[in-house]
């Protein structure tokens, strides 16, 4: 048995635990409140694909765009496209899937030159937040009923926004033109911005905010406790309160992280990384842990190259 044969026997249990589905098990969730999850999606930056409860093989759910994310509910993908052809029949376009019915809906549409970045979306699924702007400076939500946008904020530049499961939050990685990088909250009923994150030394990477069910802390990427080691993009989980204090270091192991996102149940958390036992390390594979963050499992399949972004859908 070959090296992935072994990873993906290995790995069926932890899907299964993770899920609490077989693959066929999503239909006879439908008609419960209770929150069932359910595939992963992997954008591999032109195109998703999706990875199904109980296997490893991916099935490509869109063949253009990237940054998806799904709904809370689960029945929505949201993606964008940043890419344009030179014969108009491709341009910048922020739009809707709906995994019940196959039907494609475009919120927004523009010229080349616009940029739309990762969006999120708010607790209830009644809109999206993406940041957009030709510097990457303005952060804004879209109505999903009405395609209507309003700014939430602008003037810096802005990245990878995560909506708290509370509905009072959005965390963003922030440039400051005084004090460089770094993340921050923005709280939505008083338009009050907060820094939560400040690098230890320039230079420090660090990305992919999300808020932990609880909206208490927020989860990240970083190479802070990590810059030493001679693991390729070796990096850490870190957490911190949404006050600021509280910064811990959540996994030992120095690894590639990218794009950490919790089960729809709250329960588990996963990023794409890169196992060690890969045999090419500019491939990666999703990696899956208890919202406590012991020890991790593996969901091998195909090697995601490239890969920009992962999420994970409620069943519907």
């Amino acid at each position: 048995m070959n090296r992935r044969a072994l990873l993906r026997t290995a790995a069926l249990a932890g899907v299964a635990a993770a899920t609490g589905l077989t693959a066929a098990a999503p239909a006879a969730a439908a008609g419960t409140t209770e929150v069932v999850n359910g595939p992963w999606l992997v954008s591999v930056g032109w195109g998703v694909l999706q990875v199904n409860p109980g296997r490893t093989t991916p099935q490509q759910l869109l063949t253009d765009g990237d940054h998806a994310t799904t709904s809370p509910d689960g029945r929505y993908v949201a993606w964008v496209n940043t890419a344009w052809s030179g014969d108009g029949r491709l341009m910048p376009y922020v739009a809707l899937f709906d995994r019940v019915t196959g039907a494609i809906r475009k919120l927004l549409a523009d010229p080349p030159g616009v940029h739309y970045g990762a969006p999120t979306w708010s607790p209830d699924g009644t809109q999206l937040a993406l940041v957009t702007g030709a510097e990457n400076d303005t952060l804004i939500a879209i109505d999903v009923a009405t395609a209507g946008t309003r700014v939430l904020i602008q003037g810096h530049a802005m990245a990878y926004p995560n909506w708290s499961r509370d509905g009072s939050m959005i965390v963003v990685r922030w440039y400051s033109r005084s004090e460089g990088p770094q993340l921050r909250t923005l709280e939505l009923a008083t338009g009050k911005v907060r820094r939560i994150y400040t690098p230890e030394a320039p230079g420090e990477l660090f990305h992919g905010p999300v808020f932990m069910p609880n909206s208490e802390r927020v989860v990240f990427c970083t190479n802070r406790w990590t810059r030493d080691t001679e693991v390729l993009g070796g990096q850490a989980l870190g957490s911190v309160r949404i006050d600021g204090t509280g910064l811990k270091r959540l996994t030992d192991e120095p690894r590639y992280y990218l794009s950490p996102v919790f089960s729809p149940d709250g329960r588990y958390c996963a990023a794409l990384s890169v196992p060690p036992t890969n045999e090419a390390p500019d491939g990666g594979n999703i990696i899956v842990s208890t919202s406590g963050f012991g020890e991790p499992w593996w969901i091998p399949g195909d090697e995601y190259d490239d890969s920009s972004r992962l999420d994970w859908a409620r069943a519907i």
